[in-house]
């Protein structure tokens, strides 16, 4: 049996960016022998600084509406005050509970396509009921601690990994960075031979 290749997945539940890969990156694990490494990040980590985004958005906007158009998938913006980084800890107790992949895909939805604020405790709690995680848990999970801290790891470590935005995909010394980079991720997988069929 093929040895499964590390491949290190940075996120941050508030890039529209990440929506758009919350719908395509699942081959990368469906049809290859990999280790999917989850780095979330929570705050600015690995986006644009506030004066620089306000700037950005009205044109990242136009541009995820084409690749959202493309992929046949609704957009409603979430609040300007949204923050990740409750969302991006919760994660950390979703991956735990063996939840991971329903929680980015409920969380994403929830965000952009409902145009909700995923930085708020009710919408959270719904988050968890939708995928039958415990709600109080979670939202514990939420502000604990050692989760701040390890955002604050995943974001330090993606700056030694030479990552400088979101989503990238790092595999051995190779970085895509992109969600319209994630066919290369495949291409390279395929070519590294790590296929299940």
């Amino acid at each position: 049996m093929p040895t499964n290749i590390d491949v290190t997945f940075y996120f941050s539940f508030r890039s529209p960016y990440c929506y758009l890969a919350s719908k395509t990156m699942w081959p990368i694990i469906d049809d290859f022998h990999v280790n999917m490494i989850w780095k979330p990040v929570g705050g600015w980590d690995l986006r644009s600084p506030p004066s620089r985004a306000k700037q950005k958005m009205p044109i990242a906007r136009q541009d995820m509406a084409r690749f959202a158009r493309r992929l046949g998938i609704p957009v409603t913006p979430p609040p300007k005050e949204t923050d990740p980084t409750a969302a991006g800890a919760a994660s950390l107790y979703a991956e735990q509970q063996g939840k991971l992949r329903e929680f980015i895909v409920e969380t994403m939805r929830i965000e952009w396509a409902e145009g909700r604020n995923i930085g708020e405790t009710e919408v959270l709690r719904e988050i968890a009921k939708r995928i039958d995680l415990d709600p109080e848990q979670l939202l514990t999970a939420s502000t604990d601690a050692s989760n701040l801290v390890q955002l604050e790891k995943n974001a330090e470590e993606a700056c030694s990994d030479g990552v400088i935005g979101v989503p990238s995909f790092v595999i051995g010394e190779d970085i895509f960075w992109g969600q319209d980079r994630i066919d290369f991720v495949l291409e390279h997988l395929c070519e590294l031979r790590a296929a299940k069929r």
